[in-house]
């Protein structure tokens, strides 16, 4: 049996380097390293995610978290100021060049901030953890980067169009796609022709999504209206994802409602939501800007390797 680590001696040294330039960053910016329980009475019900269930001897279910954002927006609540945490992270998703069910995230708030302003300091603390400095970082709108990389509106694109272009661009199955929604078309999009294609050069951040994938995030009235979020990208590898934070607690509780519902009719699992969360919000929540970094990818395209597992002392969770 093969017992030893995957990665080598000097990644595993410089994903300590890593981590110490993190800390520093934060620290010397007054952002308080917080830590959040992994098990939660709660899971996500975002329709994209699914979590690991784990049962307690008296058969009680618990989950793994997703990400700690519920229980940092919590701390938020409770009058914690700016925080950020790096954390263990689990997704039920098949393991690949990009993913692993076990990861790790950086992740962290700014009360009185916007997304705006936190891309600024996105971008400033990898420059600090001494990611490409002097290049310059593009801004590219969600609208710019489909018309660039896509040849399409996805806000004017109808229904039909999406779905012609799907099948014809990337083979998808015409029953399949009587049965998808637009959504859906914009998110095979941009895996397969818009993500690969951002930041090739330098890291790109991709800002004002449609407000259907809103998420956590604000919704801005534009016409059309638009998700106050933004994402990260390099090598055509999606690294961040940043929000306006929701702060309202009843538009939240009826995002989870309907994606509990989506769910549901797609015959998935829909676990509780996060009662507690709502609650804080509904105690006040500061307004704030949050993003969560990945940081396993992050060290990949770093150090110039080519698939996650390259980076991680142990992949176990493989066989």
């Amino acid at each position: 049996m093969d017992w030893k680590p995957r990665a080598d001696m000097a990644v595993l040294r410089a994903r300590a380097r890593l981590y110490g330039a993190i800390r520093g960053y934060f620290e010397a910016r007054g952002v308080l390293e917080v830590e959040t329980p992994i098990l939660s009475a709660a899971a996500t019900v975002d329709p994209n995610i699914d979590s690991f269930v784990a049962r307690e001897n008296r058969g009680a279910e618990r989950w793994l978290q997703t990400s700690p954002e519920f229980a940092m927006k919590r701390l938020l609540a409770a009058g914690s100021g700016p925080i950020y945490q790096i954390a263990r992270v689990f997704r039920r998703e098949e393991a690949g060049r990009h993913h692993n069910p076990e990861f790790s995230m950086l992740e962290w708030y700014r009360p009185g901030w916007d997304h705006l302003r936190l891309m600024d300091e996105v971008e400033s603390l990898l420059h600090a953890a001494g990611l490409l400095e002097g290049l310059p970082w593009e801004r590219l709108s969600y609208r710019e980067a489909f018309l660039r990389h896509a040849a399409l509106d996805p806000f004017e694109a109808g229904f039909e169009q999406l779905r012609q272009t799907c099948i014809q661009r990337l083979n998808l199955s015409a029953d399949l796609a009587a049965e998808t929604s637009r959504d859906v078309f914009l998110d095979l999009l941009m895996s397969a022709e818009v993500g690969p294609r951002l930041g090739l050069e330098a890291p790109v951040f991709l800002y004002d999504f449609p407000a259907s994938q809103a998420a956590l995030a604000r919704v801005r009235a534009d016409d059309p209206p638009v998700a106050e979020r933004f994402e990260l990208f390099w090598k055509g590898v999606e690294l961040a994802n940043g929000f306006h934070e929701l702060t309202d607690a009843a538009e939240q509780r009826r995002r989870f409602e309907q994606d509990r519902q989506r769910r549901s009719e797609q015959g998935r699992e829909a676990p509780p939501y996060d009662a507690r969360l709502i609650a804080a919000l509904e105690a006040g929540m500061p307004p704030c800007a949050g993003v969560a970094l990945g940081l396993d990818r992050l060290l990949m395209l770093m150090l110039g390797l080519q698939e996650l597992a390259a980076v991680l002392a142990f992949d176990d969770g493989r066989a």
